[in-house]
């Protein structure tokens, strides 16, 4: 974003509200309206779409909803411009659907499969929650909820924020304070570059042409984690299907988010690692190698890839981008087919007519 000549990027603040709080059960409830008036809004425009070929878009449905025979979910609602926030959500998801369909009808390859109507929420799910900067109000260091909320307060040091997103993942509920950071303008390429190679018991490789020491960030302890985890949920797995007849089962769920946790701070701390050595060695620019659909045409063994999906290498190149971007720092997203059999120093281009696997000695 451009404010006023001043380059700003958008970044979250996440606070957890666990099932012990006292105010989770009234927060889950209004995930819980919002589902309700999500699914209503939908039901009206997917009927009206089918049949009648027209789409309501966020105006036309957003006074629909506040009729009078309409309006028990609007209504429902903890304040009127989370329910407008929450159909303008559907309505941005209408609108992705309309653009991918528009694309899959000339790129066709780029899908694996038709894009469908965005969809109903589970009966009894629950729905992201928005609170604007007029609902809440940020006082000595604490943002206020609405009344309706009994008192709930959040501590904070932002000065400001632009939006409360009130999420819920199984057995507890995370808050997102939104918010706004000047970051430098991106520095120009001073011929220093880091390359980085992303994989999977090594799971970045950093190297440079700043005559500085490469380094390697390992990847064994997310295999560790991701390994442990799968072993425990094939064993509950086991158990819930043979005792309760259930698939998936609260200690599940608490196994899950715990992994999840793991795996997201070794993920930041690695990003925040990278993002470190490129300014130690002074370089403007960082290459990140990366294969489209790497991890859906993958050949290796049923073992081997069970490893690297699991692995989210999309999540660290995301982190290593924002972070790299507040100080200034340019990121390069490119492709590495046919890398591993083509010459550098020998300034062959990575292309097939150059390639030849049998050149390869071995892995690394």
């Amino acid at each position: 974003k451009e404010v006023v000549g001043i380059s700003v990027i958008q970044l979250v603040e996440k606070h957890c509200i666990s099932r012990n709080n006292k105010y989770y059960d009234l927060l889950d409830y209004y995930c819980y309206m919002s589902k309700n008036l999500y699914n209503f809004a939908n039901y009206h425009i997917r009927q009206s779409f089918t049949k009648d070929n027209i789409y309501l878009n966020y105006n036309k449905i957003d006074k629909l909803m506040k009729l009078e025979e309409n309006n028990k979910d609007y209504k429902n609602m903890i304040t009127a411009q989370s329910a407008q926030q929450c159909l303008k959500i559907l309505d941005k998801n209408w609108k992705s659907f309309f653009t991918a369909i528009k694309d899959y009808s000339k790129h066709k390859e780029k899908y694996l499969g038709r894009p469908k109507l965005p969809k109903y929420l589970p009966k009894n799910g629950r729905n992201i929650l928005i609170f604007t900067n007029q609902n809440c109000k940020l006082k000595d260091g604490y943002i206020h909820f609405p009344k309706k909320l009994n008192g709930f307060t959040i501590k904070t040091e932002l000065k400001s924020f632009q939006q409360i997103r009130v999420l819920p993942k199984g057995n507890k509920i995370i808050i997102e304070i939104v918010y706004n950071k000047e970051i430098e303008e991106l520095k120009e390429d001073n011929g220093k570059y880091i390359s980085i190679d992303i994989g999977l018991d090594n799971l970045a490789t950093l190297t440079n042409n700043c005559n500085e020491l490469p380094i390697i960030l390992s990847g064994r302890k997310i295999k560790s984690i991701n390994q442990y985890y799968n072993k425990q949920m094939s064993h509950y797995r086991e158990i819930a299907k043979r005792m309760n007849k259930l698939d998936y089962t609260k200690r599940m769920d608490r196994i899950t988010n715990k992994r999840n946790n793991l795996i997201d701070d070794l993920i930041h701390k690695a990003s925040r690692k990278a993002v470190d050595y490129a300014l130690s060695c002074g370089a403007n620019t960082i290459i990140i190698g990366n294969n489209k659909n790497w991890k859906q045409n993958s050949k290796m063994s049923t073992k081997v890839n069970q490893k690297f999906v699991s692995i989210p290498h999309s999540k660290l190149i995301q982190q290593i981008e924002y972070k790299a971007k507040i100080v200034g720092i340019n990121v390069i997203i490119t492709e590495e087919s046919y890398t591993s059999g083509t010459s550098f120093l020998d300034n062959e281009l990575p292309i097939k007519d150059n390639y030849n696997k049998n050149r390869r000695v071995c892995r690394g």
